[in-house]
């Protein structure tokens, strides 16, 4: 299924209700064979002209996800089964990881030594005026982009590898080598919308939503080793997290449900 791109949806208006309906549609919401609302209902729903929601509309069915049938209205199209889209167990973490790194490819964009922000520097723990390495990369499946990384990782570790290691391997496999004992990590997973170099990259329309995810990894001796900022397309990318039910009877509650880990292989 081909990309809308602003030109294709025109305003910013029209532009949000597109990725709304697209994102209603792609989760199941809105499922094939349903009908969406008329014009002037979407128009109201939404406080914009009959205009702007015909844009959008145009922009939905040139991406296949509805057909517009005279008589009929817009029905919501079936959408083919996507191999494409990555998850990823929070409960079962590395072992996803491993898959993941396996089942696609990488496009290196950037490789330099630089200083690094002030945040990521304490972050990491450095002191003032070490140097990191940054990296910025594209993951693909089939050559379709899912996420966009940008990694920061100690020069003194990072010395140990190079350009060509880093665009062939995975960056925990890299650490390992370079003699990291890896030993937790600090994350956190939110929601952002795509900037102009972020949304060529992950071949997106600027402002469309995903999912942002910053990961501070720390080896035996609590030293940050690696800081790792990653945005992923939501249509391509997905988090599962495995519960299970805890508690005696006046009190119970879901949990995560933690699988045991592999301890080496790892990339994210």
């Amino acid at each position: 299924m081909s990309e809308a791109k602003p030109s294709a949806v025109g305003g910013t208006k029209s532009h949000r209700i597109y990725l709304l309906l697209k994102d209603a549609i792609l989760s199941g919401r809105l499922p094939a064979g349903s009908k969406l609302a008329g014009e002037n209902k979407l128009a109201e729903q939404h406080g914009v002209s009959r205009v702007t929601v015909r844009r959008a509309m145009e922009a939905l069915q040139s991406t296949g996800l509805i057909e517009r049938k005279a008589g009929v209205g817009t029905v919501v199209l079936e959408q083919p089964l996507d191999a494409t889209v990555m998850t990823a167990s929070v409960s079962n973490l590395m072992p996803n990881m491993v898959k993941m790194s396996q089942a696609s490819q990488v496009r290196l964009l950037e490789f330099a030594y630089v200083l690094p922000p002030e945040m990521i520097r304490e972050q990491l723990g450095m002191a003032q005026g070490g140097k990191v390495q940054r990296s910025v990369r594209v993951r693909m499946v089939d050559d379709k982009p899912f996420s966009h990384l940008v990694t920061h990782v100690p020069e003194s570790i990072a010395l140990h590898y190079n350009e060509m290691d880093l665009a062939n391997t995975p960056l925990f496999v890299l650490l390992e080598r370079s003699g990291v004992k890896v030993d937790h990590a600090s994350q956190s997973i939110s929601a952002t919308l795509a900037s102009h170099e972020v949304a060529e990259a992950l071949d997106v329309a600027v402002g469309s939503p995903l999912i942002s995810l910053t990961r501070v990894v720390f080896d035996e001796q609590g030293r940050g080793v690696e800081h790792l900022d990653a945005l992923y397309r939501p249509d391509r990318y997905r988090f599962q997290i495995d519960l299970e039910r805890n508690g005696d009877d006046h009190s119970r509650y879901w949990e995560p449900k933690v699988a045991g880990m592999p301890t080496s292989g790892k990339a994210e």
